[in-house]
């Protein structure tokens, strides 16, 4: 489930330890996240009057809030509480669906499609772009990512591998260029193209996510990418 915010309205004082240190006191709203960032804002613009941003610890009582990182420290003495409430809170995204289990919003962030209502999160690859379509097994929204090819498939990489798409186009397509065995699309962490012959062979190079763009003069393929044409050997100048 989502995590939660505490928002508090009420007459407080804060105090601010460290290198800009001051005091001061009024009818504020205190923002407590789930990052450990503690806001205190007053009746004037948009700016906090104080705050401590995603700090190492963050304590809630009846009577303070405190937020401590390194030598800085935030403290909240509440003297009048007006109202509190604890809300659900995530991270704001791009609407991409619906989820199927819950009937929720599903929203696009940094690298997941996440789900508002419920617990469910799909991690995405890089430089992925979600489509305006969806998966025909279990209704959630495809991408397209990059890796050699263009590939289409559910973000679920359990109702569709993407490492198995990549694995079905690619494996053995090239030789390797030490023992002549075929390159294999392996995943090691990261995606690799490596030597069938491991462990006689440790011939290994990291598989770039891009379009596949011919032949190197090597003989190993290039790829275009993001920052241009390179090798599968990031170490080759004769591309």
């Amino acid at each position: 489930m989502p995590d939660s915010i505490r928002v508090l309205a009420g007459d407080c004082t804060m105090s601010v330890e460290g290198t800009r240190e001051q005091t001061a006191r009024g009818h504020v709203v205190v923002i407590a996240k789930p990052d450990n960032t503690l806001l205190i804002h007053d009746a004037d613009g948009y700016q906090p009057v104080a705050w401590l941003t995603r700090a190492d610890s963050l304590s809630m009582s009846e009577s303070a809030i405190i937020a401590t990182d390194g030598d800085q420290s935030l403290t909240v003495t509440i003297h009048d509480e007006y109202s509190e409430a604890r809300v659900p809170a995530s991270e704001a995204g791009t609407p991409v669906g619906t989820c199927p289990a819950c009937e929720e919003t599903l929203v696009e962030t940094r690298k997941f499609v996440s789900c508002l209502g419920c617990d469910a999160s799909y991690g995405l690859p890089q430089h992925a772009d979600i489509l305006d379509e969806q998966c025909d097994d279990c209704g959630l929204p495809k991408m397209c990512a990059t890796h050699g090819q263009a590939f289409e498939l559910c973000i679920d990489r359990s109702c569709e591998s993407l490492d198995g798409l990549i694995q079905a186009e690619f494996d053995g397509n090239w030789q390797c260029p030490e023992c002549g065995g075929d390159l294999n699309i392996l995943r090691r962490g990261s995606l690799i193209a490596g030597c069938e012959n491991y462990p006689e062979c440790e011939t290994g190079f990291a598989f770039p996510t891009g379009l596949h763009a011919g032949n190197c003069p090597c003989g190993l393929p290039q790829f275009e990418t993001a920052s241009g044409h390179r090798c599968l050997d990031a170490t080759c100048d004769a591309v």
